[in-house]
């Protein structure tokens, strides 16, 4: 991989040990193409995608024991996908999208380091929904309300890609944003509440944010 560093960390989810090649810190910088340019990521943001972050966890749990059988799945801003990465390897149905060049490359191979075939992947810019893209029973996120704006952007395009019944799931660390995600979600129809969530494993700093779970009736 070229233009930037990366090292193998595990993550243990639902007694499964996940092999993830990731980037080695956070102030890498790499666009010689101008690939991330072209797709408005930052260099102050580029290097974010590429770590797996404590929300990031508490939503792969989350999807380790939830009943997804017979539903199609998308991830939003999936960075290294690792509840993509556990849903595949329970066989479910599942599409992981984000909208940084690198994405694509690093799911590719991490599910090679974990013995999982590929696995669909779609570029998903939230300002821009995608009818080729379908829609969707569940759709999941970790830490994506990072902005002010990403809640509308975010609640538009789930509200686009969401099946006439569906569920919402998005873990966040508590950025301050996700009491805007929650009134958005249920003025489009959308009933749910927040919940404090917890990481399983002893070794891991308590989470101190909350997933949001929602859903579309029929």
């Amino acid at each position: 991989m070229p233009g930037y560093q990366v090292k193998t960390v595990a993550a243990r989810i639902a007694g499964r040990e996940y092999a993830l090649c990731v980037l080695s810190d956070n102030q890498q910088f790499a666009d010689a193409d101008g690939a991330g340019e072209r797709a408005g990521v930052s260099s102050a943001t580029w290097p974010l995608f590429g770590q797996i972050w404590p929300a990031g966890l508490v939503l792969a749990e989350h999807m380790a024991t939830m009943d997804v059988r017979g539903k199609r799945i998308l991830e939003l801003g999936c960075g290294m996908a690792l509840s993509s990465l556990v849903l595949h390897g329970l066989g479910a149905d599942v599409t992981a999208s984000d909208h940084h060049p690198l994405a694509a490359e690093f799911l590719a191979r991490n599910c090679a380091l974990n013995g999982l075939s590929s696995l669909p992947y779609r570029d998903a810019h939230w300002d821009r929904p995608d009818a080729t893209l379908g829609r969707f029973d569940v759709i999941i996120a970790s830490d994506v309300l990072y902005e002010r704006g990403h809640a509308d952007s975010i609640a538009a395009f789930i509200a686009s890609h969401a099946a006439a019944t569906a569920d919402v799931v998005i873990s966040d660390p508590g950025r301050g944003n996700a009491a805007a995600m929650m009134r958005l979600l249920r003025a489009l129809g959308f009933a749910g509440d927040e919940r404090r969530a917890a990481m399983s494993a002893d070794d891991r700093p308590p989470f101190r944010g909350r997933l949001l779970q929602f859903r579309r009736p029929a």
